[in-house]
Formats: C-alpha cells, structure tokens, sequence
C-alpha cells in the first residue's frame, strides 16, 4: 500500500448523491465520494456494480442525471473543460494507435493537448525514458508486449501533467509481472504527486496499492474505509491447528472448547479475536499436555475477500477476469 507520510487536507474528488440510470436500470443509486489529493482510492465492485460508470460522471464523458460532484475543486456541471484541464483517464481499453510508433502516439496526444513542437517532442523523451520505452520507441504498440502497451497508456495520460488520474481496471489481462511493474509505476505517480482514483476487480492489487477502498455493490456504496479497516469488519479470525494424530485432536478439543473440529483433516480452528493474546492463551492451554502433538500451526484473518462475500454475497474470485 503506499502509506501517507502525512494526511492530505485537501479534497480533489467529492461527490454527493450521483445517481445515472438507463431506462429501467438503475446503474448509481445515490453514491457519495470524498477522496482526498495525494491518496490512492479504490472502487470495488463486482461487473455492472456501476465502477465504470463513476469514472465516465467524474471525468466529464458522461451527465450523472443527479447528485452534484467537483473535481480539484471545479464544478463538473459549471466547469467541465476546467476538469478535463486537471484530469487523466486511462481505460479499460488502450487508447493506443497500433499504425503509430510509440513515439508518434506520445507527439500526437501532444499536438491533441496543444502543446509547442518543442514541448511536446521534450515531454515524449523524457515520458519514453521514464516508462523505458526509449528502445521500442519506433516500433509500433502491435509489436508491444500487454504490460508495455499498458506502460505506454498511461505515459500518454501524463502527456498533460494531470493532478488526477483515472485508472480504470489498468491491470486487466495482463501477466503476473506485469501487473507488478505498473503497480510500481501507480506508486512512483503518487510519489510525485498524483491524486489516483483505481477501479478494480483484482483485490489484491487494491490490497497493495489503496489507501481508502469503497466497496461498490448495486450501484451504492455498502463500505467505505482503509484496507485494514474494512478487514476488521469481518469476523473470522482464528488459529488453525493442524494434529499429527486423532488422539491429539480429542485432547486439544477438551483443552479448547471453543474450537471448531476437522475430524477428516485432524484440524481444529480456535477464535482468533484477540490476536496475539488468543494466541499466547492457545499456546499455554496447550503446552502442558503431553498428548497433543501439533504438526502445523497457522494463523488465518480475514483478507478482502472475505470482506467482498460479506458485503456483496459473492466471492470476488468469481468476478475477475
């Protein structure tokens, strides 16, 4: 996770009440935000929880029909172009030319942005050299790997310095490492300043990277908080003993009342709520006994898995890709 070293005062995103329908559907159904500059803010969410759909409302591609939002502090209905001026996005969908170099692809989002020759062709060296593209600068993005395309991606979305950038599912489909190398590249953003707002469906990755997460289910907010806090939500925390034997486990059961028996993997699961007082307690209960034989010992806490169930009653690992 990338830990504030002091907590941000100002507001970059705050959102009140955003609701967007189509026809009959309901896709936002009142949903509050407030995320504050220099952090990076989840949105977790299930397919068709309405993750997307924020992102368009905020970046001004698309009207909320209600609720009021600003962004770094302008109006999205007033001052939309002041919005778009302070913004990035960078979607699901590469936004990448594959007929044009790598190079050319940075210069034309330049020329979009309406930069001086001089100040574009300066930015794409020094963007090229910081996404170390600068060798696959004159082949095509067909020749580019996923996780180089995807580097590509958002070294376009910094061609206008943005305060704020949208990352819209910014790892789906790509490969293990690459995944890691542009969640270094999310971190080294925010490092320098960069306010991020992350929809993913990848709990880990909002593990690693988020500050604050809110979990989006149906079109509203079901809870809001720091990864840790929203873990500590979930009951489930326990001690899992593994016994060598069937007698151990009878005599680790009398020892433990509370715990809850395996009898086929000879595993007996002890409430863990206390942490390392749970522990220490188990540990005590246990070491006088000469009939118990623990072969394994391990500790289970909720992780954002079980707090995605819990929330929107069904596991994440069904929605990702």
């Amino acid at each position: 996770m990338n830990p504030l070293t002091k907590r941000q005062t100002r507001t970059a995103v705050s959102a009140t009440g955003l609701r967007k329908t189509y026809g009959e559907k309901v896709v936002l159904d009142g949903v509050d935000l407030r995320i504050s500059e220099g952090e990076i803010f989840a949105l977790l969410g299930p397919n068709g929880a309405g993750k997307t759909t924020i992102v368009q409302i905020l970046s001004t591609l698309i009207p909320a029909d209600a609720g009021t939002a600003s962004v770094m502090g302008h109006d999205l209905r007033g001052e939309a172009g002041a919005v778009r001026a302070v913004i990035g996005v960078t979607g699901q969908f590469s936004a990448v030319d594959n007929w044009l170099t790598g190079e050319e692809n940075l210069l034309l989002m330049g020329r979009l942005l309406h930069l001086p020759a001089a100040k574009r062709r300066a930015r794409t060296a020094r963007l090229l050299e910081r996404f170390d593209l600068v060798e696959a600068a004159k082949r095509t993005p067909a020749t580019y790997s996923g996780g180089m395309t995807r580097r590509l991606d958002i070294a376009m979305t910094l061609m206008g310095r943005p305060r704020l950038i949208f990352l819209d599912e910014p790892t789906a489909g790509l490969d293990p490492r690459s995944r890691h190398t542009t969640w270094q590249l999310i971190r080294d953003l925010v490092a320098g300043g960069v306010t991020i707002l992350l929809t993913t469906q990848y709990l880990e990755e909002a593990d690693q990277l988020a500050d604050r997460i809110a979990v989006l289910d149906r079109g509203r907010i079901v809870a809001e908080g720091t990864p840790e806090e929203l873990k500590r939500r979930i009951p489930g925390a326990c001690i899992r003993l593994r016994f060598a034997d069937a007698t151990s486990l009878d005599a680790a059961a009398r020892a433990l009342p509370g715990g809850t028996r395996d009898e086929l993997g000879l595993v007996l699961r002890v409430p863990n709520e206390d942490g390392v007082a749970s522990l220490r307690d188990v540990l005590t209960r246990l070491g006088d006994d000469v009939d118990v034989n623990v072969a394994d010992l391990s500790i289970h806490t909720p992780d954002l898995d079980d707090v995605f169930f819990a929330l929107t009653g069904r596991p994440a690992k069904e929605q990702t890709p």
